[in-house]
């Protein structure tokens, strides 16, 4: 257990630190995201991005999990 909690920790902290990179190549502004600006209100929901993360994410861990049991 504490070892699934410390590689979600350097995965987390490996993604903070790639993210300067990846906003650069454009992720995080892709068509879908939901972006609001008005005088004096600023609003930024990244929907696609967001979607597309996760659907990353899962296909990451169903690898891991699929070579841990074999």
């Amino acid at each position: 257990m504490r070892s699934c909690l410390i590689s979600a920790g350097l995965f987390l902290l490996m993604a903070g630190l790639a993210w300067p990179l990846l906003t650069q190549l454009g992720i995080g502004h892709l068509p879908g995201d939901i972006r609001i600006q008005r005088p004096g209100f600023s609003f930024y929901f990244p929907l696609t991005t967001s979607i597309l993360v996760s659907i990353l994410l899962s296909l990451i861990l169903m690898a891991i999990t699929w070579f841990w049991r074999r």
